[in-house]
């Protein structure tokens, strides 16, 4: 065989992997050599992409294309990236049909393709294909996938999706230049309006403030009470008062969607999303993992807000996972072969029986708990993650007037709350360019400055409540939340007192 000819049995065609929320490109590079028949694949390929090669003789075959007999080597390259699943059928398919000169290869340098490849040639959908659609508009590169994909990458703002339901289609394309049109999505950002409203919930008027409060500066928020007194009704609610979500962040949180393996759904686009993992959840489930790391619940919560019902009912090496993400917005998992980073910029909301009962401080007398079992209760949620949660409240039982109030007397409230929610939040993000509770701790006290009457308060308020300095940055930003609230530039005493009072919950946790 000649130079030339050694030349043109050698073709390259551009795939994505996936590694985390991240879609590394990888080069598929097909070499035709003579000899026995003979199919290598290299490049840490998993076992789904060994068995590759039957995929795609099936596919080439039986879509009229000729299999090219001898040696065929693909490399799959960075050769350190670890590649898995069915994507890779296609650029294999695709390179070996370049290579063997029925398919123009210089056609393939402006694309990139994803897809698993059926025996009949027909092309079947892989999900996660919306980190692989933003990383090749970035490369100014179309993306060829199946049909089923099409919409979830679509979500990529300008980005030329080629959707194809079988190879021929796509050779098709390749040889004309223009046969398939670029795909836009049918979805469209989905409305937040809450299908159950605050007016559901009887009484419980400063739970309901604390919940404006924890929506309008997006604040972690711990409610302590008897059972039936609201606290999972409380939580449902907030994401029908929180405000809706810029495209930028939709984006972020259905990359996340996209790799998590679960199926894209029209209709959530753009919603923010309510997590609420049984207590029985383990360490991996609520932050990733696994051997492909995948999001775990703090990942899929990621602008949106994660439940935590029955508290102390988590396995404490599993709470205290959250402890740095709660600080830096973000999970990392580390692996032998690889490391991930997740986003998990979520809001935490969790709610606990105030003993093991449940009946303490309910005006009956049948908790019959003693002080030590209590405490043992109370001390499966660390001081550590305690101090983590800007606001803690009790919500007691409902008066039984409020309760016997007919509920279509009751005027709906969701709406005008998340109205002020809104309002709020904007004046925050023209300020800080975020909400009050991811304000940097260096810009607390430019943002958050108090009158030094209020200096005095404030101190004496962390003698009492024994407060760490992280305790005294949220309760800063929870003050300026609810002056965000009031529309006022300045915080003043009324605003700090009720920062303090949301925070004074805390002493009666004490564990």
């Amino acid at each position: 065989m000649d130079a030339d000819s050694e030349t043109k049995s050698l073709a390259v065609a551009f795939a994505r992997a996936c590694l985390g929320i991240e879609a590394p490109l990888v080069s598929v590079e097909v070499h035709l050599t003579g000899g026995l028949p003979r199919w290598t694949v290299v490049g840490l390929p998993a076992a789904a992409v060994r068995e590759s090669m039957d995929r795609v003789r099936g596919a080439l075959m039986n879509s009229g294309f000729e299999f090219p007999s001898g040696r065929i080597t693909v490399n799959l390259a960075p050769a350190d990236l670890p590649k898995a699943g069915g994507r890779f059928d296609l650029p294999i398919a695709v390179g070996i049909l370049a290579a063997s000169a029925q398919l123009p290869a210089a056609a393939l340098a402006a694309h990139e393709f994803i897809g698993e490849l059926a025996l009949t040639g027909a092309m079947r959908a892989t999900g996660g294909v919306l980190p692989a659609a933003l990383a090749a508009r970035n490369c100014g590169r179309a993306l060829m996938l199946a049909r089923g994909d099409a919409d979830e990458a679509a979500l990529a703002r300008n980005a030329r999706v080629l959707p194809a339901d079988s190879l021929r289609e796509v050779c098709r394309h390749l040889t004309s230049g223009n046969a398939i049109a670029t795909h836009v999505t049918r979805a469209s950002m989905a409305s937040d309006a809450p299908g159950a409203d605050l007016s559901d919930i009887a009484g419980q008027y400063h739970a309901k403030r604390a919940l404006e409060v924890a929506a309008a500066g997006a604040h972690n928020l711990l409610m302590v009470g008897p059972p039936g007194t609201g606290k999972t009704m409380l939580a449902t609610r907030l994401p029908g008062i929180l405000p809706p979500m810029s495209e930028a962040e939709a984006l972020e949180c259905a990359t996340v969607m996209s790799i998590s393996d679960q199926p894209f759904r029209h209709d959530q686009w753009g919603r923010r999303a309510f997590r609420a993992p049984h207590h029985s959840a383990s360490g991996v489930a609520l932050v990733g993992g696994g051997s492909r790391p995948r999001p775990g619940e703090i990942s899929l919560a990621h602008h949106g807000v994660l439940f935590l019902d029955e508290l102390p009912e988590f396995d404490r090496r599993v709470l205290e996972v959250l402890r740095e993400p709660l600080e830096s917005g973000v999970v990392s998992i580390a692996r032998a072969a690889h490391h991930c980073v997740f986003p998990a910029q979520f809001q935490l909301i969790a709610a606990m029986n105030p003993c093991p009962c449940g009946h303490l401080g309910d005006g009956t007398e049948r908790c019959q708990c003693t002080p030590e079992q209590v405490q043992r209760y109370r001390r499966r949620v660390s001081g550590a993650l305690l101090d983590r949660i800007d606001m803690q409240i009790e919500v007691p039982p409902v008066n039984q007037r409020e309760l016997g109030a007919a509920p279509q007397q009751r005027m709906p409230e969701s709406a005008l709350v998340r109205v002020r929610v809104e309002q709020a939040r904007k004046r925050q993000l023209r300020r800080n360019g975020c909400p009050n509770q991811h304000l940097p701790a260096r810009d607390v006290e430019q943002h958050c400055r108090l009158r030094e009457t209020d200096c005095q308060l404030l101190i004496t308020a962390m003698e009492q409540l024994h407060l760490s300095a992280r305790g005294r940055h949220r309760v800063l930003r929870v003050a300026r939340t609810i002056a965000d609230l009031a529309g006022t530039q300045t915080i003043e005493t009324a605003h700090l007192s009720e920062a303090l009072h949301f925070r004074s919950g805390e002493r009666s946790f004490a564990i």
